[in-house]
C-alpha cells in the first residue's frame, strides 16, 4: 500500500509540475541541471515527496510584455521519483499515470499577467492523463547575473486527471491534494 500510494503522489506531483514550469525558446535557455520540479502529496496524512527527473520548457516571454507570453512545459512521467523502485513501477501503471498510453504532461499558456514586484500570475492548460484542465500557477521571477528563476508553487487535484483510479480514488487514503513546486532557472530573459 505504501508503495502505490507513493506511486500516486509522485504522479500528481508531475501533473503539478508540469502546469507550473515555465519553458524556455529561442533566446530563452532551460538550465535543467539547475532547475527541479518537486511534488507532496499524502498518503493517510503521511506527507510523501517526489520530484520528475525529466522536463522540457519552451518560453518566449518578456517580463515588460507579459501579454505576449508564449510558454510550454513536457514532462516524461516515467522520470518520477519517490525514491523506491518498487513505488516508482506502480506509478507507470494504469491507475496512476498509465505511462504507456500517457507518456507525458503537458502545460501550455493562454494569458500571464503581471502582478508587480517580478510576480505574476500565469493562466494556462495542464494536461494529464488525457484530462485537460485549466489552472493558473503563480510565479515569481528573481535575476542574477544572467539568469533568471521562475519558481512557485500550486496544488492540483489528483482526481481531476484520473491519477489514482480504483481502489486509490479514496481520498482518505491518498488525499486529493497534490502540491507542485518549481523552481527553473533561465537564460536570455529580458531584465525586469
Amino acid at each position: 500500500m505504501k508503495t502505490s500510494t507513493k506511486t500516486y503522489f509522485a504522479t500528481v506531483a508531475l501533473a503539478l509540475l508540469a502546469s507550473t514550469a515555465m519553458p524556455a525558446c529561442a533566446q530563452q535557455k532551460l538550465l535543467p541541471a539547475q532547475s527541479e520540479i518537486s511534488f507532496t502529496s499524502k498518503q493517510m496524512g503521511v506527507p510523501v515527496d517526489g520530484k520528475f527527473k525529466k522536463f522540457d520548457a519552451q518560453v518566449a516571454f518578456d517580463p515588460k510584455k507579459p501579454d505576449a507570453a508564449k510558454i510550454a512545459l513536457t514532462i516524461d512521467l516515467a522520470s518520477a521519483s519517490l525514491g523506491a523502485a518498487e513505488t516508482e513501477a506502480e506509478l507507470a501503471k494504469p491507475d496512476w499515470f498509465s505511462i504507456k498510453q500517457f507518456p507525458q504532461a503537458t502545460f501550455e499558456s493562454t494569458s500571464v499577467k503581471a502582478l508587480g514586484g517580478g510576480k505574476f500570475d500565469v493562466a494556462g492548460k495542464l494536461n494529464i492523463k488525457g484530462s485537460s484542465r485549466d489552472v493558473i500557477v503563480p510565479v515569481a521571477l528573481a535575476q542574477a547575473g544572467t539568469n533568471t528563476t521562475a519558481s512557485g508553487a500550486f496544488t492540483i487535484k489528483r482526481l481531476d486527471f484520473r491519477i489514482g483510479d480504483g481502489d486509490w480514488k479514496d481520498t482518505s487514503m491518498v488525499a486529493n491534494d497534490v502540491q507542485v513546486k518549481f523552481k527553473l532557472s533561465l537564460t536570455g530573459v529580458p531584465t525586469l
